[in-house]
């Protein structure tokens, strides 16, 4: 039986370890309590702008 090659290994996953550092170096850094807070704000803004303007 002929031996397997494991081709896949390093190679493959190098692109991926390079494309995820350069993700990490760009965008909006947002704690998850913060988007927590957010939504929370959001949810009361609305009931109280339904309270204030019944459709």
């Amino acid at each position: 039986m002929a031996q397997k090659k494991n081709d896949g290994g390093f190679q493959s996953s190098a692109g991926l370890m390079r494309y995820f550092d350069s993700e990490t170096d760009k965008g909006i850094k947002i704690t998850p309590k913060a988007v927590i807070g957010i939504a929370i704000a959001l949810v009361a803004i609305v009931i109280v702008a339904q309270v204030f303007f019944p459709v």
